[in-house]
């Protein structure tokens, strides 16, 4: 497949962290992209370098998917360029830290809207233009907190739970398509979300553990183009969600609270 005939990559959250690794990794291999985040300015610079890294168009949309409608200007802004769309990477998202019950609601209900709620519009949204293609995929990305409860985490691990089984969902429901459907679950990465999350003293004992941007980009982006069900990174991220699948979930949730509550 020539690059004039490829068709475009949305990717959200794409600014930063692994969203714009994942833009980097996709227009490596020549894909045009459509890049999605709230900070103009930062895509604005994303875009530049892409496109003179690589020779593609890469165009940017400035909006905040946790605000309701959101993904409908989304598709709106692709029907209306007729981008003919073969990729959709489902990466923004966020963590808000902290005992639920002395938290801000908003802040849990935004993240819930950001990590849950856009996922399942712009799928549903996207998916008919999507089967256009001859070959699509949808990329999910969850995190390995989908795996198990995380007291503090309370409500960002039960949104990362809800991506992955709908993400297996829609594969099977999707299976006799065009269209492939991958999840995508992390563990730590060096992208500033535990600082963003509020969880400093963690993101410095987090480091010697941290994968960087770059190198989940290139294992996501392969995984999808695959078309593996269920992705989860590095060999210390598998045993731990071995471990949780195995030890009481009593004890699981323990370690993690002592953990957290540094």
């Amino acid at each position: 497949m020539s690059e004039k005939t490829k068709p475009y990559a949305l990717i959200t959250g794409a600014s930063e962290g692994i969203g714009k690794a994942i833009a980097y990794e996709l227009g490596k291999q020549g894909y045009p992209l459509l890049l999605v985040a709230r900070s103009e300015e930062k895509l604005k610079v994303l875009s530049g370098d892409l496109q003179a890294k690589y020779g593609i168009n890469a165009f940017v949309l400035s909006v905040d998917l946790s605000i309701n409608g959101a993904s409908l200007k989304v598709t709106d802004w692709i029907k209306m360029n007729n981008y003919p769309l073969g990729i959709l990477v489902n990466n923004a998202g966020y963590g808000v830290w902290g005992d639920f019950s002395h938290s801000a609601l908003t802040d849990q209900l935004g993240m819930m809207q950001l990590n849950m709620n856009v996922v399942v519009e712009l799928s549903h949204l996207l998916v008919p233009i999507l089967l256009q293609e001859n070959q699509a995929y949808i990329l999910n990305i969850s995190s390995t907190a989908a795996y198990q409860a995380v007291p503090t985490l309370a409500v960002y691990s039960a949104t990362k739970a809800f991506v992955l089984s709908f993400t297996r969902a829609l594969r099977f429901e999707l299976s006799k398509t065009s269209i492939s459907v991958t999840c995508f679950s992390p563990g730590p990465v060096d992208t500033g979300f535990a600082s963003r999350a509020g969880l400093d003293a963690f993101s410095k004992m987090a480091e010697k553990f941290n994968m960087q941007p770059d190198e989940v980009a290139k294992m996501a982006v392969k995984a999808m183009f695959n078309k593996k069900s269920e992705v989860i990174p590095g060999f210390t991220n598998i045993i731990s969600v071995y471990a949780n699948r195995i030890l009481p979930k009593a004890f699981i949730e323990k370690t993690a609270a002592g953990i957290y509550k540094i």
